[in-house]
Formats: structure tokens, sequence, C-alpha cells
């Protein structure tokens, strides 16, 4: 816009560019102009373009990013969660287990996992279902049916 004003400035008067360049230099500088302004708004119009394409990439993925939430729900985590809620300590449920305290540490911070056997005890210790410690896992890794 600025260059179609500036190009209709020195049309109008040829004294800015001085009278001894006269009028093929005006009909030379004036589709440089026009080119260069059309370049600018095109320009323009693809990163308009480009940014509404990446927000309505954003808007369709709120699915994905929810279902990345549930899966951010770690097995060591949940351990976690119900051994709080229960008032326990790590050495305390690894006494009622018989294993030593950095084992529950592993387990809670998803270095290792806890065995069959130990996974029922801890249910047991935190008072449920050795499937109500499973479920926000199992939950997250299924796949869904669309």
């Amino acid at each position: 816009m600025r260059f179609n004003i500036l190009a209709a400035a020195l049309a109008e008067n040829g004294d800015m560019l001085g009278e001894q360049t006269g009028s093929s230099s005006i009909s030379v500088v004036f589709p440089i102009l026009l080119i260069l302004g059309i370049g600018l708004t095109a320009i323009s119009v693809y990163l308009v373009i480009l940014v509404i394409k990446a927000l309505r990439r954003y808007l369709r993925s709120s699915e994905v990013r929810t279902e990345k939430v549930l899966v951010r729900k770690t097995l060591g985590e949940t351990l976690k969660d119900y051994r709080m809620q229960c008032n326990m300590t790590q050495e305390f449920v690894a006494e009622a287990l018989g294993v030593s305290r950095q084992a529950v540490s592993k387990w809670e911070t998803g270095s290792s996992d806890p065995s069959t056997a130990n996974l029922l005890a801890l249910a047991k210790l935190y008072g449920v279902s050795a499937e109500e410690l499973l479920k926000s896992i199992s939950s997250a890794e299924q796949p869904k049916n669309t």
C-alpha cells in the first residue's frame, strides 16, 4: 500500500526524482514498486494462512492432549498416591512386603516395576484391588475405537 502511494506521488511530481530523469525513470520505478507491493501482500496472505492452519490443527488435537494427560499417570505415580492416601512411608511399605526401601522407591519413580506377587501384596496393604491399581494404566494404554 505504501509503495502504491509513493509511486502515485512520483508519477504526479516528476520533480521528486529530479527533472533530469524524466518520465522514463518513472515508468521504470512504478512497475518495480508495484511488483514489490504485490509480493509483500502475497507473503502476508501466505503467513496468515499458515497461522490459521496451525491454529486449526492445534484446536483439533484436544483429544490427543487429553490422552497425554491420562498417559502421564504411571504405575509408580498410582502406587505413590495410594501410599500417601494411607499415610504410609516407603520404609513401612518395604517392611510389610519384605523388600528394601530402595525397591519401593524404584517402583514409585518408575525405574522398575513390582512383581505380580508384590503388586498383589501392595493392593492388599493399600486396601484396594489389584485391578484398581492397574485401572488407570490400562485405560490409558487401550486404543480408542473410532
